[in-house]
């Protein structure tokens, strides 16, 4: 089949008109079409909906990606959790549009998975972004509890132990019951090494 000079050979299993720059090869409408003839047509791009008959766009993504790994998988769904975003992502899509995107984005995203850019609409570049500053970052001494972290903190900042009982509001007996038990996790001879150690991970900055 020749293909216009410039063009982007595409195999549809989504609904879309007549576009400039994309060829279309193939129309199909199961998950296990969409499969077969990418397998078979070899085209720059699939793009497909994660809901389809048969095989979910998500299982057509793997299957695809094993029997023409050169094809990239552009997903144009109206499906927008975060679960089903990720999936598709993990299963080796290089695009994931919302459904309602306008022709010109179409075809951006098209060439540009063609290309080896991998395309994401507005709402997953948010949905990565929530699920990155959503997690919790790895505690630098995790066999510390959150009071003996907050102790060894103010130790850090240089702080004497009447300071320390003062700000957190404990007794200097209980400080000095956990600087006893950070020293000893830490296993450090010193508050002034566990003090130091704790002022490399970060630890210790002015309020």
């Amino acid at each position: 089949m020749r293909t216009p000079v410039g063009d982007v050979r595409v195999v549809l299993g989504v609904p879309l008109s007549a576009t400039p720059g994309i060829s279309v090869v193939a129309r199909v409408k199961t998950g296990w079409e969409a499969v077969h003839e990418t397998g078979r047509l070899r085209p720059e791009v699939l793009l497909i909906d994660v809901r389809m008959p048969e095989l979910d766009g998500i299982s057509v993504t793997r299957e695809v990606l094993k029997a023409a790994p050169r094809t990239a998988v552009l997903v144009l769904t109206d499906v927008r959790e975060s679960e089903s975003v990720f999936a598709a992502m993990r299963a080796g899509a290089r695009g994931y549009l919302p459904g309602d995107a306008g022709e010109a984005d179409i075809v951006r995203a098209v060439r540009g998975v063609a290309a080896g850019s991998a395309v994401f609409g507005e709402h997953v570049a948010r949905q990565v972004l929530d699920m990155l500053f959503a997690v919790t970052p790895a505690r630098p001494f995790p066999t510390l509890t959150t009071r003996e972290e907050e102790v060894l903190d103010l130790l850090a900042a240089g702080q004497a132990n009447h300071v320390i009982a003062q700000r957190l509001g404990l007794a200097p007996k209980t400080v000095r019951n956990h600087v006893s038990a950070v020293m000893t996790k830490l296993d450090t001879p010193s508050r002034a090494e566990a003090a130091e150690r704790a002022r490399l991970v970060g630890l210790g900055r002015p309020a």
